[in-house]
């Protein structure tokens, strides 16, 4: 299938409702806060507050946070959003990887505690969300325990899904390795960071819906 035919696929069962509600989800430090956060700056005015912060240590995000009503449009094409960033999906959280970080041991344990719980936020809102944007490190192996996961986790709920691998501008990513590992879904690399590619990541989506 081509992609454009992937695409049609893929957001023409996602945006049968007027007002979908799609969730940003992925591992940590993959780059779905930024992305989020990019959505938002480029369909919202200047003065709009950002999804959340972002930080070189993960789980920065622990409560999801949602984002009311951005419309996107794209040569004549228009479309509604609730964009949902979640905390980044682990199969273990290590109180010590904080430690690592320079963190106090009571501090890492706390972290630890609400990564943990933010992780079991990420499941839950899988039932009130209509399409997922699945969000991977392009400098990375995809053939992780939680890509693979993740993925049979929302093929068994049957949610539309959109594979997007992030930080293509780093001369070290390799985005193809993600489209090769999981060819059965509708892919785009980008680089939300810098905002490589984000008009033909609107453009796929506005056009569906438009």
């Amino acid at each position: 299938m081509g992609v454009i035919s992937q695409f049609k696929n893929f957001f023409g069962k996602l945006f049968k409702k007027k007002n979908a509600c799609i969730g940003i989800y992925g591992p940590p430090n993959a780059g779905k806060t930024t992305l989020a956060n990019r959505i938002v700056k480029d369909w919202k005015d200047d003065d709009s507050e950002p999804v959340g912060s972002v930080s070189h240590i993960a789980h920065e995000t622990r409560k999801a946070q949602r984002h009311h009503k951005l419309e996107i449009e794209s040569k004549g094409n228009k479309i509604c959003l609730d964009v949902v960033d979640t905390p980044g999906l682990a199969t273990k959280i290590d109180f010590h990887d904080f430690m690592k970080e320079g963190m106090g041991e009571k501090e890492s344990k706390q972290r630890s505690k609400e990564a943990t719980e933010g992780v079991i936020e990420s499941v839950k809102w899988l039932d009130d969300l209509d399409g997922v944007i699945l969000v991977m490190d392009a400098t990375e192996n995809p053939y992780t325990q939680v890509n693979v996961t993740v993925i049979g986790n929302m093929e068994a709920r049957k949610l539309p899904l959109l594979i997007v691998a992030n930080k293509i501008d780093l001369p070290e990513s390799d985005p193809e390795a993600i489209k090769e590992a999981f060819p059965q879904h509708p892919f785009i690399g980008i680089s939300a960071l810098d905002g490589t590619n984000m008009d033909t990541f609107y453009e796929a989506i506005a056009k569906q819906f438009g």
